[in-house]
């Protein structure tokens, strides 16, 4: 059963949460989603957790900006400010115990700005998932273009986006507008009717301001070296080779900076991992979980001697 609730950001931001799974599990696992997504992209994957053979909580935040929470000033759409406010969902939802930190696409970036920020919660993290996500580059090629076409690329989204009607709009566009586009760029080989759906619905409900909002700090992010904090941890890099917003060379990238660290590359997939190979995902998380509950456990016994 899915619960929810609202935790407050550092700034008063209401942030919406949806919960999971049982509350006495051993193990909490936080999903945190991508740019103009929701929570909505865990659904399938946090039933599979919630629901398994050893079931653990699940812990789904909306971003700011995001599905159900608060529409908040473009100033405070970074990353940086990502990685705060998930500071205090943890605080707020799961404020003992081993986590486990997983990542999609932006969601990846905020872990990776989380261990600069608050090692204090790097340092509950029994694992580390990051999934269909990028350590830096994203300026130079977005969505795989040549630098030149790049260039065009922003420049017309710049006008686009600079226009105050558009702007102001409560949702993107209707999802059936946009679903050929999203079917080229979001979703790999033979997606399924969910993937498609959940994919349309949560972009083209996505208020425009964040799309727009959120485009610098994509850009900005270099974090390469934030990745060592991770060395400790059993960490996996999720991609499908068909990614054309996070492609394989950024997973690779990611690796060769965490040499620790497993990569799993799912052919035929594209950027929506987390819907289009949900079995896959799920597996690798409730794995990250089984151990960490494991290596949880010496320590509560030493505790309740």
């Amino acid at each position: 059963m899915t619960t929810s609730r609202t935790v407050p950001a550092a700034d008063g931001a209401p942030l919406h949460v949806d919960l999971d799974g049982p509350g006495d599990a051993p193990v909490t696992v936080v999903l945190l989603h991508g740019w103009t997504l929701d929570r909505r992209v865990w659904g399938p994957v946090a039933r599979a957790l919630a629901d398994g053979p050893d079931p653990v909580r699940v812990v789904r935040p909306d971003h700011r900006g995001h599905g159900r929470s608060a529409a908040v000033p473009p100033a405070t759409m970074t990353i940086d400010q990502l990685a705060d406010d998930l500071a205090e969902v943890v605080a707020a939802t799961a404020p003992a115990g081993p986590l486990v930190l997983v990542g999609h696409s932006m969601g990846g970036m905020t872990l990776m700005s989380l261990a600069e920020r608050h090692p204090g919660v790097l340092a509950r993290a029994g694992g580390i998932a990051l999934v269909a996500t990028a350590s830096g580059g994203l300026a130079e090629r977005p969505f795989g273009m040549h630098p030149r076409v790049a260039a065009l690329y922003r420049r017309a989204e710049r006008r686009v986006s600079a226009t105050g009607s558009w702007s102001r709009r409560e949702h993107f566009c209707d999802p059936r507008l946009i679903a050929p586009a999203m079917r080229w760029l979001l979703l790999g080989d033979r997606p399924s009717a969910q993937a498609r759906r959940i994919t349309c619905e949560t972009v083209g409900g996505c208020r425009p301001l964040t799309v727009a909002g959120f485009q610098a700090t994509l850009q900005a992010h270099e974090r390469d070296a934030a990745l060592a904090a991770f060395a400790d941890i059993p960490t996996v890099v999720l991609v499908g080779s068909r990614d054309r917003l996070t492609p394989v060379r950024a997973a690779r990238r990611i690796a060769d900076a965490l040499p620790s660290a497993g990569l799993t590359i799912f052919p035929g997939a594209g950027h929506m991992l987390p819907l289009e190979r949900v079995s896959g995902v799920a597996s690798r998380i409730a794995a990250l979980a089984a151990d960490a509950a494991e290596a949880a456990e010496p320590l509560s016994r030493r505790e309740s001697a």
